[in-house]
């Protein structure tokens, strides 16, 4: 099958699609035949990526918000005649951990929580009876490799953690209505949320990740479009990590020998 044509026919809700992993996928989706709804509390630049997407159209969407999302659930089904694939990205503000974990505020890990893990439950319990009606049906969850080991952020962490943990137990739930679910689990993405951090991204890049570079949005989006389609029909419960080997191969650890 041309990979122009792996979507044809689909419907797809993607959360956080303003810019970065969301844009690119919305992207990627879409130029392999998708119907896209770019959602995101953003309007001004989720209107304008999705005005970049040839058949996308944009909806603002609240994940903290139950009936926000009943709403863009309502209108991707409405626009499309359909919904195929829900790819939750959405994430709530990541703030730097305090010097002492005591001194964290409930606040802090309250927000992510709510964005980041509930924003996703909630997605998928308004998109599930619609995945299953389409008999194609997929949620693909983007968490992180912070879900996995120690790279800092408490709240974060933890929020994407339980992701995953949803991506496990959501499988089994759902296998019976033919839906999958599965997450990808990002390395170190150029987003803007590295802006002005050039050096630091160089410095990874060098010394940190085995395939010498950090990732770019459009990796990401690479490995949903894989999740998301029907090449992947016998895949759910699973993480996927598209980290360039950075939790598989230990180079400092192999550094230290070296010397």
């Amino acid at each position: 099958m041309d990979l122009r044509e792996r979507f044809g026919g689909y419907a797809v809700l993607i959360t956080g699609a303003a810019r970065g992993i969301g844009a690119a996928t919305a992207r990627r989706l879409a130029a392999e035949g998708a119907r896209v709804l770019v959602t995101d509390v953003d309007e001004a630049a989720a209107r304008k990526t999705a005005a970049g997407i040839p058949g996308a159209e944009y909806r603002h969407c609240d994940v903290g918000d139950q009936s926000s999302v009943d709403e863009a659930t309502a209108c991707a089904v409405e626009t499309f005649g359909r919904l195929d694939v829900l790819v939750n990205n959405a994430l709530g503000p990541v703030a730097p951990d305090r010097d002492r974990f005591e001194d964290e505020p409930d606040a802090v890990f309250t927000v992510q929580h709510d964005v980041t893990f509930m924003g996703a439950v909630r997605c998928s319990r308004a998109a599930l009876p619609h995945l299953a009606a389409g008999g194609r049906g997929a949620i693909v969850n983007i968490g992180s490799v912070n879900a996995e080991t120690d790279f800092g952020g408490h709240a974060y962490s933890a929020a994407k953690a339980g992701l995953a943990s949803l991506t496990r137990t959501l499988a089994g739930d759902a296998a019976g209505r033919g839906v999958r679910v599965n997450q990808i689990n990002p390395g170190t993405i150029a987003t803007t949320a590295w802006s002005g951090r050039d050096r630091e991204l160089k410095a990874l890049a060098e010394r940190v990740y085995p395939l010498p570079r950090v990732g770019t949005p459009e990796d990401v989006a690479a490995a949903v479009a894989f999740l998301a389609s029907a090449d992947a029909s016998w895949i759910t419960g699973t993480v996927l990590r598209v980290d360039g080997g950075l939790l598989a191969v230990n180079t400092h650890f192999a550094e230290v020998l070296g010397e």
